[in-house]
């Protein structure tokens, strides 16, 4: 470090900020700075000394990555990590906005003779911060650059947000790991798991409709960003394209529903009933009815055992059908460090993080786990209906 005091460098810096610390009581904030400080130890823990510079702004902290750009990136997730586990569950909730942002920087000597950091580096990785969300990491367009060229399974964690302006009328297109909804989801499936948990009887069935509604609008707002995010990323013909086709489609709704409300109501039929005269009353004379003949006995058949045996497997079979769909899909949480590919079954559901939770039918399944610089994590997990099972690893 001292040999790079008096030079301009490259690194990366990421820069973290508790949302509504002086807004909380002297306790309240030391509650939130403490736990603040055990998440970031356990995020950078590996990284030496002598590549990273800690700076304490006092509602937050900038650390600055001297060596890997990589260090950064998997900083950020052991701290959202850390907060969607812990951090929603405490009281007060832990809320904190991050950045990350690739720049130069200066090395320097503080008022105490501690080595700091000044420079444009440090600034854009603290208005990155500025556009996030409570629980959300953005990255700028250089971090970006950089380290979405290491390896695929990088650049498929980054979703592009736009571009934002700062106080200083400086654009910044910055990149989110993840969607500004991911934390407050997770906030408000633990608040729904806890209600479950203590309701009985109708407040039970409530919050059960309650988190399936959250989850459908879940899934819902995801298909929506993925749709928002293949049209950014189409080219001015690709896009004229889409445009035209949700045109065309939007045309045909409107006048199907037009010739619906213009659709002449059918004439009603008036239905015309003869009606005969009346019959003149036929005169009877009684008769003696003849002697009645002595009914046979009824013949008693005797269905076979083996026709019962098969209708008692049938009913048995369609009850075990029924129980078994009665308890509704199961939820698995994940929390993945640093991150890993989800196998189901062998089947591949995406990349954790950004992905959080799974949906799956009761029955015994196969999770894998896998990471290119780890040993692949395998476990066999038994599904009950309407469970939520939880797993977590660490790839160290």
């Amino acid at each position: 470090m001292e040999q790079r005091g008096n030079k301009t460098i490259v690194c990366s810096v990421f820069f973290l900020d508790i949302v509504e610390y002086s807004k909380k009581s002297v306790s309240g904030q030391i509650s939130l700075k403490e736990r603040f400080n055990a998440f970031l130890s356990i995020a950078i823990r590996d990284v030496p000394v002598a590549d990273r510079i800690i700076l304490d702004t006092g509602d937050g902290a900038a650390i600055s990555f001297l060596g890997d750009i990589e260090d950064a990136l998997q900083a950020a997730l052991s701290v959202r990590s850390s907060l969607l586990g812990e951090g929603v569950r405490m009281e007060p909730p832990l809320l904190v906005r991050m950045g990350v942002n690739l720049g130069p920087v200066r090395l320097v000597k503080d008022i105490n003779g501690q080595p700091n950091i000044v420079g444009d580096g440090i600034n854009v990785a603290q208005r990155v911060m500025g556009f996030a969300d409570p629980g959300q990491i953005l990255v700028s367009r250089s971090y970006y650059d950089a380290v979405s060229r290491l390896s695929q399974e990088y650049a498929g964690m980054f979703h592009y947000q736009g571009s934002r302006t700062d106080k200083h009328v400086r654009e910044h297109e910055v990149y989110a790991i993840g969607y500004p909804g991911d934390f407050t989801t997770t906030q408000r499936s633990v608040e729904i798991e806890e209600e479950i948990e203590h309701a009985e009887g109708v407040q039970r069935l409530l919050a059960l409709s309650k988190r399936y509604w959250y989850e459908f609008l879940r899934q819902a707002a995801g298909y929506e960003r993925h749709a928002v995010a293949i049209f950014k990323r189409a080219t001015a013909q690709q896009r004229a394209g889409i445009i035209a086709v949700g045109m065309l489609v939007l045309a045909t709704s409107v006048l199907a529903v037009y010739k619906l409300a213009h659709q002449p109501e059918p004439v009603p039929v008036k239905e015309v009933v003869a009606v005969a005269p009346p019959a003149e009353p036929v005169k009877t004379v009684p008769q003696t009815p003849p002697a009645a003949e002595p009914a046979p006995a009824p013949k008693v058949v005797k269905q076979p055992p083996a026709e019962k045996k098969i209708q008692g497997v049938k009913e048995s079979a369609r009850i075990r059908t029924l129980e078994d769909t009665t308890g509704g899909p199961a939820v698995v949480s994940l929390a993945i460090l640093p991150w890993g590919e989800i196998y189901l079954d062998g089947k591949k559901q995406g990349v954790s993080p950004p992905l959080m939770e799974l949906q799956v039918v009761a029955g015994r399944h196969t999770l894998e786990i896998r990471n290119s610089t780890f040993p692949v994590y395998k476990q066999v997990i038994r599904v009950k209906p309407g469970a939520n099972i939880k797993i977590r690893h660490s790839f160290k």
